[in-house]
């Protein structure tokens, strides 16, 4: 019988590394692909833009992602992915003004953060969501729905204003995503080239005053 060796600390930190490595290129990839889907679409973007904006060759992106559908896929997957997450602190035994104000905050960050994921998202959503549509349908109505409970659950034992929880979370979406997905138009009334840090913040402090005195929070 052939003894096999235990790996050792220096194949450990080698195979650290390659992770690091992976996921730090990747996230490169990424954040170049939300770029260019955002600008040209699925169908007018290219791996060959995608490589060139995120300083990698081209074939660096098929051995991560192996085609445009997939790291389209890939993208939207994740945009999904880091909008639910601050809908975790939406818990029964929460204080609904403070989940409900670190939901809109976290919300409107990323807006500010990530304003391409975001178009992307909505380009597919107007293309009537070809690949999103069973998560959309799934992950995202699940979370609806829990959500929704608990929010229900803070109106029956009046600790917030009766609204209709599920509508709650359209408004909210609309709300701060529009801060991306049309700052062009949201620019042009203020009569500014962009939104600077402090009409975004300024902004969101709108959206949140709005939101929790529309929640009898305030």
């Amino acid at each position: 019988m052939i003894a096999l060796s235990s790996p050792t600390p220096d194949d450990a930190a080698d195979e650290a590394a390659k992770g690091t490595i992976r996921q730090s290129n990747e996230a490169l990839i990424l954040a170049a692909a939300e770029q260019v889907f955002a600008g040209a679409g699925f169908s007018g973007a290219t791996m060959a833009a995608i490589a060139e904006a995120c300083g990698l060759p081209k074939a660096n992106l098929h051995y991560y992602f192996g085609s445009k559908q997939v790291l389209y896929r890939a993208v939207l997957a994740r945009t999904l992915t880091d909008w639910l997450v601050p809908a975790h602190g939406i818990t029964p035994e929460a204080d609904p003004r403070t989940a409900i104000e670190a939901y809109l905050r976290a919300k409107m960050a990323l807006s500010a953060l990530r304003p391409h994921a975001s178009r992307v998202f909505a380009n597919e959503l107007l293309h009537g969501a070809p690949v999103l549509g069973e998560l959309l349908a799934t992950e995202l109505r699940d979370m609806v729905r829990e959500k929704a409970a608990v929010i229900d659950g803070w109106i029956a034992a009046g600790r917030m204003a009766p609204v209709d929880s599920t509508h709650l979370f359209f408004t909210l979406w609309a709300a701060t995503q529009t801060y991306a997905d049309f700052d062009v138009q949201v620019s042009a009334v203020l009569g500014r080239p962009g939104l600077a840090p402090a009409e975004h913040a300024r902004a969101t402090e709108h959206v949140v005053q709005l939101v929790l005195r529309g929640c009898g929070l305030l």
